[in-house]
């Protein structure tokens, strides 16, 4: 089979370079195309209409059709209850098709436009959700699957959009919901510092060790990875030969946790997210 010149006179490497740019041409493409359907395809319709068109769409499952109608509605009615609830329902079907950066952005757009918003906590909350579910698959947390040994950025911002909602809006019904996802997140950072100790003490870096226990400590009180971090210390202490502190984290650790298997030098190893 002959090889077509175009493919001849082009490096292997160039070429792919030429066919991703040439699918990224494409892609905008089909959705300049698809946007373009929707205007036309909406002419005439009331604010209304398109709202509930993009709504079934969203409950249908078609997200992509949905954020496009939804786009569609705020272009053409930027004012008005149908406009705030599209960027709101935008932001859920953004979520739900794995687009999370425009989820949080439309969460967060809402939330500087309309802070006084019966659906404010909403926001907070879908915010919340995306940035907790952003480094999990589907099936994430109905695994063991090690959230603690990961960068723990969007575990924080998860944290900070809980916690906004807890504080603004104490009554609200995601209030509750939100509180339980902090102790959950709460002790996932403190593992996280405590595996950072573990890496360190593993390599020889003791005070390093020590200083990423008592991040978990003091930055995540009364946690499942406090009982880690004090043997750490302890260990730590050991290695660098500085008795007198590891004595007196020892008493730490026998009054906080009396059953403790660092105690006896054999800790085990025990699901950080049971911490109920």
């Amino acid at each position: 089979m002959k090889t077509p010149m175009l493919l001849q006179m082009l490096p292997l490497s160039n070429f792919y370079r030429a066919a991703r740019a040439l699918a990224l041409v494409c892609a905008l493409a089909l959705v300049g195309c698809g946007t373009l359907e929707v205007q036309n395809e909406t002419v005439g319709w009331s604010a209304e209409r398109i709202y509930q068109t993009a709504h079934d769409a969203m409950n249908d499952g078609n997200y992509t059709r949905a954020i496009k109608l939804f786009e569609n509605l705020e272009a053409r009615y930027p004012y008005g209850r149908y406009a705030q609830q599209a960027i709101l329902e935008s932001a859920y079907a953004n979520y739900r098709s794995g687009e999370t950066q425009a989820a949080i952005g439309q969460c967060d757009r809402f939330i500087r436009m309309y802070p006084n918003h019966p659906s404010a906590d909403y926001a907070y909350y879908l915010k919340g959700l995306v940035y907790f579910r952003e480094d999990q698959g589907l099936l994430g947390y109905l695994y063991e699957l090690e959230l603690s040994e990961r960068d723990p950025r969007s575990m924080r911002e998860a944290f900070d959009a809980f916690k906004d909602l807890a504080e603004k809006f104490p009554d609200s019904r995601y209030a509750e919901d939100s509180k339980t996802r902090m102790v959950y997140l709460s002790n996932a950072m403190g593992m996280y510092e405590v595996h950072a100790a573990r890496y360190y003490y593993n390599r020889g870096a003791y005070l390093s060790a020590v200083n990423r226990a008592q991040a978990a400590l003091v930055n995540f009180p009364r946690t499942a990875s406090n009982e880690e971090a004090l043997g750490l210390m302890i260990q730590s202490y050991e290695k660098l030969g500085l008795t007198d502190l590891a004595t007196d984290t020892r008493r730490i650790l026998e009054a906080s946790y009396p059953g403790s298997g660092w105690l006896t030098g054999n800790p085990g190893k025990k699901a950080w997210w049971k911490f109920w």
